[in-house]
């Protein structure tokens, strides 16, 4: 089963990396397939890249429906 997590960009590095936060989390994750996603975009994340820009609220809906699964959390965490 593949799940990509919405997360939101914090800051965008020269080499098309971003610093994003998952559920109060900080990872560092590729944008090479969201060349157009710019800071405080959400973007579905998926094995470390950026595989679509979302918008915030379906950003939050499914960031809802992942806290009210606390065994997925423990994978994200």
């Amino acid at each position: 089963m593949c799940l990509a997590i919405p997360a939101q960009i914090l800051s965008i590095n020269e080499d098309s990396t971003a610093e994003v936060s998952i559920l109060g989390v900080r990872r560092v994750v590729a944008l090479d397939l969201v060349p157009q996603a710019a800071l405080g975009d959400f973007v579905l994340v998926h094995a470390g890249y950026g595989i679509e820009v979302v918008s915030e609220q379906f950003a939050q809906e499914t960031l809802d429906l992942l806290r009210e699964m606390p065994e997925l959390l423990e994978v994200v965490n």
